[in-house]
């Protein structure tokens, strides 16, 4: 028999705008059990220096059973789940709402995801639109571990029907800091400052304050292409190149949850002691990245408060940005205005305003 005319089995293309329905339920395949091994491969692709997430015995002066792993790490692998039922066909990932760690992840646990349609909008152009989605991680016990919000533009099977839908939803400027709390037996008072390069504390920072950090980091193609499928994020703009071949730019995109890993790890040269992501209030992936850019970090301290009932640990708000090519101090300024709006600047490639817990 010709393989034409053999019975031929249509693999999985995705949902496009069309197919998703306010309030429904995606139920995401491929639970992830997170392993020791997945943790040394992300320190591998990062360089990240954050004390916790590299020895054992740090992590168990302060209160944790073992190495926790490293926030960004939980949300790239719980994120990755997403990809096949939201963003397969995506023009882009627009953006990030409240994001919360619940509680630490170990190696041995496993993450299953599911997600809520919250919102749609269709686009004017009649060949896209946006879809809001509100994502929770559980462990093996059920257990909330992470949850977040973000919206993606997404392509449209049949441009030429409109449903004029625009369902927006409601999200908040900042996650409420009540629940960015850990679990009150972990305790930094014990806190060894050398391990931490006995860099600056809670007390030593003031609103306002920038940091921009020492070096800079070249993405290469090995690296980002296996981050990503160390995350199991199959969105072909990051690996099919005869595609992207097609595309104004006619190469690969770097995922963005790779240039935030990147900052994160760049921001340990000054902020060594901002020890534990606890929040993501929103981020903006401006520009896109490519193999052979080279990945600066500056921040900027936006608020910092104190946390009820803790004596060794303060709350910091900071917008993290991630600049490529060019260090911080030689832009001007990194926003333009373009048309009477303001955009970000060509080399900005990442906006994120996160929050942390800071040893005090």
């Amino acid at each position: 028999m010709s393989l034409s005319m053999a019975n031929k089995n249509n693999t999985n293309q995705g949902n496009f705008f069309e197919d998703f329905k306010i309030g429904e339920t995606l139920v995401h395949g491929v639970p992830r059990t997170i392993t020791e091994s997945d943790a040394t491969l992300y320190l591998a692709l990062t360089g990240s220096r954050f004390a916790l997430h590299c020895a054992q015995t740090v992590a168990q002066n302060v209160g944790f059973s073992s190495m926790p792993i490293d926030n960004f790490l939980v949300f790239h692998i719980a994120f990755g789940k997403t990809v096949n039922d939201i963003s397969l066909n995506a023009v882009a990932n627009l953006g990030y709402a409240e994001v919360v760690f619940h509680q630490p992840c170990y190696a041995g646990d496993t993450l299953s995801v599911s997600s809520q349609v919250i919102g749609l909008k269709e686009n004017s152009n009649g060949k896209t639109g946006v879809v809001y989605v509100h994502s929770t991680a559980l462990n093996q016990r059920q257990e909330l571990v992470l949850q977040w919000k973000r919206w993606v533009m997404v392509k449209k099977q049949a441009p030429a029907q409109n449903s004029n839908i625009n369902i927006l939803p409601e999200l908040k400027v900042a996650v409420d800091s009540s629940e960015q709390i850990l679990p009150s037996k972990i305790n930094f008072s014990n806190w060894i400052s050398s391990d931490s390069d006995n860099q600056t504390r809670f007390d030593d920072i003031k609103i306002g304050d920038i940091f921009s950090h020492r070096a800079g980091m070249t993405i290469n193609d090995s690296d980002h292409s296996l981050a990503t499928r160390l995350y199991q994020n199959n969105a072909q703009v990051h690996f099919d190149q005869s595609m992207m071949d097609k595309t104004p730019n006619g190469k690969r995109l770097v995922y963005g949850g790779h240039i935030i890993s990147m900052c994160r790890a760049l921001s340990y040269n000054g902020l060594g002691n901002a020890l534990w992501l606890s929040a993501i209030n929103g981020g903006t992936h401006s520009n896109p990245s490519f193999a052979g850019d080279t990945i600066y970090c500056q921040s900027k301290v936006l608020d910092k408060s104190e946390v009820e009932g803790r004596t060794d640990l303060g709350l910091v708000r900071i917008q993290m940005l991630g600049i490529k090519n060019t260090a911080p101090d030689q832009i001007e300024s990194f926003y333009e205005e373009a048309n009477k709006r303001r955009k970000y600047h060509s080399n900005v490639v990442l906006d994120l305003d996160y929050c942390a817990l800071m040893l005090k």
